[in-house]
């Protein structure tokens, strides 16, 4: 029985980090280390037609001063990242087209975006790089820019890549049942464009690169703010030429990912590079205007969809066509576009399905996933159509729901499509309808129904919006976990994973604690470093807990059942007839025969004095790499109750509650810690925060004055509810939470101040919503209603 695994043990991160002694990149400082600085477009599409670097290069205090040309040949561009290509059974199955688009890692003939890199300063400090970068003098011809992404594919438009023939980078398209059919026979249909906007992930941590080269045996160390630290482990060795196993990167500290910082950057290439040539620690560390300007963007997706239903609410067919803008580069093929068809049907049993999504490059930042990864879009698109519906038929949102709710009966069930892993995309487990109702006795629907009436009469405005999703979570190829028992009867554990903000060393070693029956406080666990295993994969895409969880849980208890078998050597018993408890094994029957964990490690070492069973390895460890079958399959609801200012439209967030489904709940402290931050994202992603370029491809909110974030004084305490459904895809029942948060706050305070403003009708279809839009959304509602009375 779990004694620690379902508790809330508190936070071993925290002391650190509360007591400023954790160490991220920018803390970290090694003996003749210089620093670095990229010196970056100002235009979003023109031609280089010279760089003269010369002012720069005679500077006192510079070491480098490098272009395109000073690397050419000896590093090579990104082209796609294989993590994210797609799998043979899901590539038969849609037939994508997707095309190669190299990125140089310096602008070579050539810039595509505003904020592009061109060429690196490096000095003896940072204020002395960012002046000599001031001294390069780049002369620039200006190109068109393609900034919309419908001017994108028109056929008379400007070519961003040339080679790739249009501005369509991937395609493809997929249906299941019988749409023809299904919108002849039925009684109504709407058509609709959906909008989610570009935004950017801005964790606390900007990203930032250390690297010291040992020239003796050419190994490199690297120290990156990463999600992914075997990723760029994997493209130093293809890009820049280095033997992958004497490449040790390490991910300290990282103050938040959310999924930018899961993508390898030309940064995380060209510093290690440097070090290397001048054979002096180099570290560069990315400022807050690089960072809105720089790093990669997300979302970004407009959905032309259209539904059939009967009279009774019942969706009958679904159809979508999408637009995915990317920006000008995509190494992620259909990763996000590709998650968004996968998701986009939801809880809601929707037989007839077609989808067409388009991925499009634009003089932008390059696009990559960010908490959610296509899945906040879909939602968005989906859970408008429920209220849509529900307008349409005169019938409460939670009526429409529940009429096309998948049931609990029908699990397992079969979406008849793929999933992104190759994997038939196949609900594992859930109770759509007790979510719900649990949602609704949380928030008091009935009894809001009753005082929503009240305070209209009384000129307040305010509004209940609901949003459903799944999320497929603790995606492959796999995960590792080494355990070992140390030589002082501590535990310790190395995992593939590379936490930012996850809580690994505390959820992991409860997990641990419970199949040695040892304290948290025994168990130490490693993460980050390529140097602690062979292979691993990362933390992204709410699979922390699925896949190195699992793999913790399975290696601890091969080593557990390894240790009582020296123990039962040890004893001259047979390891059934042990227990394991605080430290020690003892025979259950004889409590007072005993040894200690300590001294099983001594005898389990190779020698004279070893008792370890003959035929098994010598050693106190045991690593196992988890690989899943395919994702699970996390659910939830948020409803949102909202006061709308009607002369303002300002929005304001009265309450905020979440039912989630995460399979079995390791540390409820930590799920309920994720969710609000998530939903914290989500809120911005709802009201706030939208990345805008103007025409000529210059960004307009690079700075937090225009670029807008929601504060704690907007965002509320979350109250949730938890269900477990275990998931039988991995030995505890684990699914995934990171992501759920962020996912459903635009839809569910869409529809909440869509109720909030009724019986005037607004439609929001386009995020965010701002004071100012939803102003002229009520203005334009208030005219119609005149209109009608005239």
């Amino acid at each position: 029985m779990a004694k620690y695994v379902g508790q809330n043990v508190k936070r071993k991160e925290d002391y650190r980090l509360l007591t400023g002694t954790g160490q991220f990149v920018a803390d970290i400082k090694l003996a003749g280390m210089v620093e670095a600085t990229f010196v970056r477009s100002t235009h979003a599409h023109a031609i280089i037609k010279s760089i003269d670097t010369s002012g720069a290069k005679a500077m006192e205090g510079v070491y480098a001063v490098i272009t395109a040309e000073d690397i050419e040949g000896e590093v090579e561009p990104f082209t796609v990242f294989t993590e994210f290509t797609i799998p043979e059974a899901l590539e038969k199955s849609i037939q994508p087209i997707i095309k190669t688009c190299p990125e140089y890692l310096l602008a070579k003939d050539r810039v595509f975006y505003m904020g592009q890199p061109i060429a690196i300063v490096v000095a003896e400090d940072r204020y002395t790089a960012e002046d000599v970068a001031d001294l390069i003098k780049i002369e620039y011809e200006p190109l068109p820019v393609v900034t919309d992404p419908y001017q994108a594919i028109e056929e008379d438009t400007i070519i961003i890549h040339p080679d790739l023939g249009n501005n369509v980078q991937a395609h493809f398209q997929l249906s299941t049942g019988d749409c023809k059919e299904a919108f002849a026979k039925a009684d109504h249909m709407i058509k609709a464009r959906i909008k989610t906007p570009r935004v950017s992930g801005n964790p606390l941590e900007t990203r930032g690169v250390l690297a010291t080269y040992e020239p003796r045996h050419g190994e490199m160390q690297v120290w990156s703010s990463t999600q992914v630290p075997f990723m760029v482990r994997k493209y130093l060795s293809l890009l820049v030429g280095l033997i992958e196993n004497n490449i040790r990167v390490i991910a300290p500290e990282v103050g938040g990912g959310f999924g930018p910082k899961c993508s390898v950057y030309p940064e995380e290439m060209l510093i290690p590079y440097l070090s290397m040539k001048l054979k002096k620690p180099v570290r560069w560390i990315e400022d807050r205007l690089e960072h809105l300007q720089s790093t990669r963007h997300s979302r970004d997706q407009v959905h032309d969809v259209e539904v059939a239903f009967s009279g009774d609410g019942t969706i009958l067919g679904l159809k979508d066509r999408f637009l995915q803008d990317n920006g000008a580069f995509n190494s992620f093929a259909l990763c996000c576009a590709y998650n968004s068809a996968a998701h986009l049907r939801g809880i809601f049993k929707i037989l007839n399905y077609e989808i067409l999504g388009q991925v499009v490059l634009t003089n932008k930042t390059p696009n990559v996933p960010y908490r959610g990864a296509g899945r906040p879009e879909v939602v968005f698109v989906m859970d408008r159509i429920i209220d849509m519906i529900a307008e349409k038929l005169q019938m409460d949102p939670v009526e429409v729901m529940i009429k096309n709710m998948i049931q609990p009966e029908e699990m397992p069930y079969d979406q008849n499509m793929y999933y992104r892993d190759g994997a038939e995309l196949i609900y594992d487990s859930g109770d759509y309808p007790a979510g719900l109702k649990k949602a609704l006795e949380i928030v008091g629907y009935e009894e809001f129904r009753k005082q929503q009436a009240e305070m209209k009469q009384q000129g307040k405005y305010i509004g209940i919006g609901i949003s459903s999703y799944i999320e497929g979570t603790g995606i492959g190829p796999h995960e590792g976990a080494m355990v070992r028992l140390d030589s002082t009867g501590h535990i310790i554990a190395h995992v593939g994973s590379s936490p930012h903000g996850q809580s690994h060393e505390t959820t992991l070693s409860q997990i641990c604690a419970d199949e040695f029956n040892v304290n948290p406080e025994q168990v130490t666990v490693k993460a980050g470093d390529t140097g602690l295993l062979q292979y691993g994969t990362g933390t992204f895409a709410s699979r922390g807990a699925v896949t190195a969880g699992s793999a913790v849980q399975i290696a601890s208890e091969r080593l557990r059942e390894k240790l009582l078998a020296i123990a039962g050597e040890m004893l001259e018993v047979a390891p059934a007839d042990l227990e394991m408890n605080d430290g020690k094994v003892y025979h259950r029957e004889l409590p007072e025969r005993f040894v200690t964990l300590k001294e099983i490690a001594l005898a389990a070492r190779p020698g004279p004095r070893s008792k370890v069973p003959k035929g098994m390895e010598p050693g106190a460890e045991v690593s196992h790499y988890f690989v899943p079958p395919t994702v699970t399959f996390s659910s939830g609801f948020h409803i949102a109750l909202v006061e709308v200012d009607k002369s303002t439209g300002f929005v304001d967030i009265l309450r905020y509650i979440v039912v989630h489904d995460c399979g079995k709940v390791l540390n409820p402290m930590i799920v309920d810690g994720q969710i609000q931050g998530g939903v914290a994202q989500g809120i911005g992603g709802a009201l706030y925060e939208e990345i805008v370029y103007n025409e000529s491809g210059q960004l307009l909110t690079g700075t937090y004055m225009d670029y807008l974030l929601p504060t704690s004084m907007e965002i509320p305490v979350v109250e949730m509810g938890h269900q477990e459904s275990l998931s039988k895809r991995n030995p505890m029942g684990i699914k995934g939470v990171g992501e759920g948060g962020a996912i459903s706050p635009p839809a569910a305070i869409a529809n909440a101040v869509i109720d909030a403003m009724r019986p005037l009708t607004i439609c929001i279809n386009d995020l965010p919503i701002s004071p100012y839009r939803l102003r002229q959304l009520i203005l334009e509602a208030e005219k119609n209603e005149d209109k009608l009375v005239v």
